[in-house]
C-alpha cells in the first residue's frame, strides 16, 4: 500500500487549519488505498494554532505536529516537514484552504509521468499584491534557475520520495523550496486546478516578507546577479570614459565653455549609487556564507507530537 505524506506550514491559521486537515483526510479515505500521515509545522505563529494542532494529534496518530521555536518563514517550516515525512509521495499544500486538498489526486495521478508536479490555477483569487508578487517570482525563476517558461511554480504540489530526500540534503539556512525541488529533476508538471477564496483572514505574505523571498532566491542558487554587477560596472566605466574624451575635446573645440557643475555631480552620483549597489550584492553573498559557515539552522523544533523525537531537535 502506497503512502502519501501531507506536509503543511502552519501561520495565523488557527480557525482553518481542522478544515484543512479534515478534507484532506476525507479526500484520501475516498480513493482508498492509500496509508497517509499528515506533518503539521507552527511556524511560531501568533494564535493557538499549535493547541489545535495538537488536539488533532492527540485524536489520530497519523498527525504529526511541529513547533517552531521562532518564524523561520515558510520554506524553511516546509523543510522541517520533509525531515519527517516516511511515506512514497509526498504532497505539500497551504494552510489556508486556498489549495484545495480535494484535487490533490490530480497532483498524484500525473506523478505517472513526473518526478514532481505542481498546481496551476485557472483562476487565482489572491490579491492584485500578491499576484504582482507570484509573476516576479516565476520571471525571477525562469532566469536564476532555469525554469521552463512553460511550467507554473506553485506552493501546492506533489513529488515522489525521491526528489524529498534530495532536498533534504540541502542543510543551508535560507533554503528556497522550488530551487532545491526543480535542480533534482527535470520531469516536472503542471496540473490544473481551482484556486478558492481564503477561508478566513489574509495572506502573511508583506511587501517585506516578499522582498526577502526574491533576495533568498536571487543569491541562494545563481551567480548571475554578481556577473550583471560585473557587467554594469564595465557598462559604467566605460561611459564614464566615453564622457571624459567628449569633455576634453569639447573643451579644445570652444575653450570658452565652462565645465559643468551639475554634470559632473549626476555623473559622480550614478557612478557612487552603481558602486554601492554591487557592494551591497556582494555583501549579501559574503552575509549568506558568513552565516552558513557559523552553522546557523534551517529551523529549530521546540517540541513535537506523534514524532519518533517528541523532544527539541534541529538542523
Amino acid at each position: 500500500m502506497d503512502k502519501i505524506s501531507v506536509v503543511i506550514p502552519c501561520y495565523n491559521s488557527e480557525k482553518t487549519i481542522t478544515t484543512v486537515v479534515d478534507e484532506v483526510i476525507s479526500t484520501i479515505t475516498a480513493h482508498g488505498g492509500y496509508d497517509y500521515e499528515i506533518i503539521l509545522v507552527n511556524d511560531c505563529s501568533p494564535d493557538n494554532v499549535f493547541s489545535v494542532i495538537t488536539h488533532m494529534a492527540e485524536e489520530n496518530p497519523k498527525i504529526k505536529g511541529l513547533d517552531l521555536a521562532r518564524n523561520f518563514g515558510q520554506h524553511s517550516a516546509i523543510m522541517a516537514g520533509f525531515n519527517y515525512v516516511t511515506g512514497d509521495i509526498v504532497v505539500c499544500l497551504d494552510d489556508d484552504g486556498q489549495t484545495p486538498a480535494n484535487e490533490m489526486f490530480k497532483l498524484i495521478d500525473a506523478l505517472d509521468q513526473n518526478d514532481l508536479v505542481f498546481a496551476k490555477y485557472t483562476d487565482k483569487k489572491h490579491s492584485a499584491f500578491r499576484n504582482l508578487g507570484s509573476k516576479v517570482n516565476d520571471k525571477m525563476a525562469q532566469w536564476l534557475i532555469e525554469k521552463p517558461k512553460d511550467l507554473k511554480i506553485m506552493s501546492y504540489f506533489a513529488c515522489k520520495r525521491y526528489v524529498v530526500e534530495e532536498v533534504k540534503n540541502y542543510d543551508n539556512p535560507y533554503p528556497y523550496i522550488s530551487g532545491l525541488l526543480l535542480r533534482t529533476t527535470k520531469r516536472v508538471g503542471n496540473v490544473e486546478i481551482h484556486h478558492r477564496d481564503r477561508l478566513e483572514g489574509k495572506s502573511g505574505y508583506t511587501i517585506r516578507k516578499l522582498l526577502l523571498l526574491w533576495v533568498n532566491g536571487f543569491t541562494a542558487f545563481s551567480v548571475k546577479p554578481l556577473r550583471i554587477a560585473t557587467i554594469a560596472g564595465v557598462l559604467v566605466a566605460f561611459a564614464g570614459f566615453l564622457y571624459g574624451i567628449y569633455i576634453i575635446i569639447n573643451k579644445l573645440v570652444h575653450p570658452l565653455t565652462p565645465l559643468g557643475y551639475s554634470s559632473t555631480m549626476a555623473v559622480l552620483l550614478f557612478i557612487g549609487g552603481m558602486i554601492m549597489i554591487i557592494l551591497g550584492l556582494i555583501g549579501e553573498y559574503i552575509g549568506r556564507i558568513y552565516i552558513s559557515i557559523n552553522n546557523a539552522p534551517q529551523y529549530v523544533i521546540r517540541r513535537s507530537v506523534n514524532t519518533e523525537d517528541e523532544n527539541n531537535a534541529y538542523k
